[in-house]
């Protein structure tokens, strides 16, 4: 099995520390080549009592989100969510993309969410951190189960997955869109699948999501596509090509983010860059730091995501020029949030509501 990390960093919430040591092996031969080739994926129950999170990030564009499942199997390199699974005191490494925590209830506590009489609808996102449309999702189709709850209550949702399952449940979207409540993303990092296999590898294909927009964009669902990340000296190139694929796909707009490397993240990403492209190691990092102001990262608001400096402004208008040449400079249309229907006044667990 391909992973997207061959390292486990320490968990800094930690005290102890545990690592290994393969001198004793005759082969002398490192985790990644012995350990982790046998590794398998292995799926949590989480008891969490509730699934819509608020963001009060000023440069976040959405304010609330469900994420189904913790960690995520797809074991893309520089995914930003990696240092969420410290908090369940795992490693942000192998841990993240092999221990999946999967939140069985949570179509039973959107539906309480949407419940409460202090809820004043607008736009939830599936997912804010974790792929909610990852292989997981076509055992235990939660996400799923949470739209067709949106579907009832007339909740506007937004989805963001680099995942084609998300053609799976085209029925409800569809339903969603034509009562104007759904936008979908597919997040499309490059067009070159050998790269695409390496920084991402159990992600669809980039042909498999482009065929994904398609079909979605020709059923009526108002489809964006985000370049998310842009890893400069390695991906910046492709935008002119990958936007120009998207809107002939039949994608309506387009954005990006920058690459992140916070806190654990970065060992992570830079092992993997180490190892599967050693020749480019040192012109990415160069190019990285050159939009992170001579850092791997910044955490800034309004600066984390698209970066500063000369090189983030020649990507930015890079991206703006070549959007503007697609066509993919268009807004989705409005949520509508006129329509919402609470659910009853049932029990959503064994006590009473209070709000």
């Amino acid at each position: 099995m391909r992973f997207g990390s061959h390292v486990n960093p320490p968990n800094r919430f930690e005290k102890l520390h545990v690592e290994a040591d393969y001198e004793h092996l005759e082969d002398g031969c490192a985790e990644s080549d012995s350990n982790n080739s046998r590794r398998q994926v292995e799926y949590l129950s989480d008891d969490s009592q509730s699934i819509v999170t608020e963001n009060r990030s000023p440069d976040i564009p959405f304010r609330y989100s469900i994420n189904p499942y913790r960690g995520c199997a797809h074991g893309c390199s520089y995914c930003y969510a990696r240092v969420g699974h410290q908090y369940l005191g795992m490693s942000a490494g192998l841990d993240f993309e092999t221990k999946i925590v999967v939140k069985e209830k949570a179509p039973k506590l959107f539906r309480g969410f949407l419940a409460k009489r202090s809820w004043q609808p607008e736009p939830i996102v599936f997912s804010g951190v974790t792929d909610c449309y990852q292989p997981v999702e076509r055992k235990f189709k939660l996400t799923r189960q949470c739209l067709e709850v949106a579907l009832e209550c007339r909740q506007p949702v937004s989805v963001i997955t680099k995942n084609a399952l998300v053609a799976r449940d085209l029925d409800l979207l569809l339903q969603l869109a034509e009562l104007g409540l759904v936008h979908a993303y597919l997040s499309i990092t490059t067009l070159d699948a050998r790269l695409a296999r390496e920084m991402e590898p159990r992600t669809s294909t980039p042909v498999a999501r482009l065929r994904a927009v398609r079909e979605l964009s020709e059923a009526g669902i108002p489809t964006g596509v985000m370049m998310a990340p842009i890893v400069p000296g390695l991906t910046d190139s492709e935008i002119p090509s990958l936007l120009d694929a998207a809107s002939k796909a039949g994608a309506k707009c387009a954005n990006y983010i920058m690459l992140r490397l916070p806190q654990e993240v970065e060992p992570v990403f830079l092992e993997w860059l180490q190892r599967v492209r050693p020749a480019q190691t040192d012109r990415v990092l160069e190019r990285v730091r050159q939009v992170r102001d001579g850092k791997l990262n910044d955490s800034t608001w309004g600066q984390r995501m698209l970066g500063s400096g000369v090189m983030a402004t020649q990507i930015k208008d890079t991206f703006r020029v070549f959007c503007n040449r697609a066509n993919l400079q268009r807004e989705l249309p409005r949520h509508r949030c006129d329509l919402f229907n609470a659910p009853g006044n049932e029990k959503t667990s064994g006590q009473l509501k209070l709000f």
